[in-house]
Order: structure tokens, then sequence, then C-alpha cells
């Protein structure tokens, strides 16, 4: 195994070390090095979610300053503050959410905004094919084809189970894709570039598939 593609077996070795409370995973022990690629660390907390980061820390923002910049294919380039994202139209759902390394989160109530009322209120050109979704994390950014960000239970995030989207799981917004694994729900999204095609993301540069359906990508097949 190289440290461009994570495998099952060091997540699921981690999962079997019974740890409690939160710790860094790469710091702990020597299977995630060799499940994800260098500069990926791994939170692990006792709820069932693990929390990975690409940087050095979670980023952190000001919901008073905090701005989603819309940009490429629209009417004119729009930055929408985190009240303007909650007086659009609101939409919840309850959905399960799997990551690629075998373990799933069932039933997570989300709450925020459909996809098609931001490409709405944006003045999105009939042209725009793909959406990239650039995190507050640098490198950290991933998209979906219109098609795929159309779907009915994506949404970007504001909410979870019944407050705030917490630091580590995203906040302020995020994307939730629950079709597919968990990588392509880009966590602390700060700007949406519209585009004629969906452009390669971080995980998909370290050998993860474009698509990525649930148990039918990335080696799982239905």
């Amino acid at each position: 195994m190289n440290d461009r593609t994570i495998g099952r077996a060091g997540f699921l070795g981690i999962l079997g070390l019974g740890a409690a409370g939160l710790f860094l995973a790469k710091d702990a022990t020597g299977l995630l090095d060799r499940a994800v690629p260098k500069s990926v660390s791994s939170i692990v907390p006792t709820s069932g979610w693990r929390i990975y980061t690409v940087g050095s820390s979670i980023p952190t923002f000001d919901p008073v300053t905090y701005r989603l910049d819309v940009t490429g294919l629209v009417g004119s380039p729009t930055s929408y503050t985190l009240a303007d994202l909650k007086a659009m139209p609101r939409a919840d759902q309850i959905s399960d959410f799997h990551c690629v390394t075998g373990w799933s989160v069932s039933d997570v109530r989300w709450g925020g905004v459909r996809i098609a009322d931001l490409l709405e209120r944006a003045g999105a050109q009939s042209n725009v094919a793909g959406l990239n979704f650039v995190s507050a994390e640098s490198p950290y950014e991933d998209s979906l084809t219109l098609e795929q960000a159309l779907l009915p239970d994506v949404m970007l995030a504001y909410e979870m189970d019944g407050g705030p989207i917490s630091r580590p799981h995203g906040a302020p917004v995020r994307l939730v894709m629950p079709q597919m694994y968990g990588y392509k729900s880009v966590k602390w999204v700060n700007r949406i570039e519209l585009g004629t095609t969906a452009l390669p993301g971080y995980w998909e540069q370290n050998g993860y598939d474009a698509d990525a359906w649930l148990g039918n990508s990335n080696g799982f097949s239905s």
C-alpha cells in the first residue's frame, strides 16, 4: 500500500485500539502513516465520527465576517454572509454519512440550503456543468457535476443534529452529498466556483474516484 490510497485495514486497526476522547491518530499509531497521504491527520472522537484534516489545524472563522463567494459562470461574482444563507429557503433532511475507509454515522440531521436555490440566487449561467467547492483548509477542495449537485438530498449545510455545525464538522458551512463517500462532502466551504467541468479535488489527486458513489467506487461494488 502506498500513501496515495487510504486503506480500510489501517483504519480498522485504529478502531480496534478502543481510543477514548480525542487524539491525533497520526501521532498515536504507525498505522495511519501507511493509510493516508503524509499530510493528512485524523482526529478520532468517541461519537463515531472521524475528523480528517489535511492542514496543521482545523480552520477558524468569525460568523460576523464569514463570506461564501460564488464565482465563475455567474451573472456577477457574489458574496454571501451566513445570515444571507439562512435567509434563503431552508432545507432539512436526515441522512447517513459513509466514509470510504469503512465507518458510518446513521441518521444525521442536517439543515441548510439546496444547491439549486443558491445557483438561482447567484444567477448561474446556462453553460455551468461543474461546481468546485473550495475549503478554508487549503488545499482541500472537491467538485460535483451540475447533475450531481442538483440531486434532491445535496445541500450546503449550516446546522447539524439540531444546532450550528461545529468547527470539526465543517463550520460555518459544509457540503452534504449523502449518496457519495464522505470525502466529497467538503468542510469549511468558503468559495464555490462554477465552471464548464468538475475539477479533480484533493482526494482525487491522491488516488480516489471522482464519482464516489456508495458501494460502487473506490474498489467497492454493489
